[in-house]
């Protein structure tokens, strides 16, 4: 099992072999059509992270110590993002979330090519998921 810091150079190594920005954004978009498992009972308001411009919906079960998340978009790019997010976050525990810094995120370079409203969606992502983490946390200990 890989830990969230191999998990991020693992994305980093993956977009390296790209030159262009379109050919990482066609990447990315490869990456959400991979995105599967969000059941259709999870794709409900309370799911639905706000600050994105696109519909995103974020599942989180706890199980044996860890988080599993399960996510979906109605915009393939937006797909893409939280694809990424979750292969990073999923599978781990709440203080390894917590604790955890998206560095993949400027290595790769999306923070100056992401449109202004990506990023916040980008972000209300990353949130939603330390969020996810201190909930299970408080909750399970």
């Amino acid at each position: 099992m890989s830990t969230i810091d191999e998990k991020q150079q693992e994305i980093v190594d993956e977009f390296s072999v790209f030159d262009d920005w379109m050919d990482k954004y066609a990447y990315l978009i490869e990456q959400g059509k991979e995105l599967t498992g969000l059941k259709d009972e999870h794709r409900t308001d309370n799911n639905v992270i706000s600050g994105c411009q696109s519909k995103v919906w974020l599942h989180a079960e706890y199980n044996d110590g860890k988080i599993v998340f399960t996510a979906d978009s109605d915009a393939v790019l937006t797909k893409g993002l939280v694809a990424m997010v979750i292969k990073v976050f999923s599978n781990e525990k709440p203080d390894a979330i917590i604790n955890a810094e998206p560095w993949f995120i400027k290595e790769i370079g999306l923070e100056e090519n992401l449109s202004p409203t990506r990023s916040n969606g980008l972000n209300a992502m990353l949130k939603q998921i330390k969020f996810y983490a201190m909930a299970f946390k408080a909750k399970h200990g």
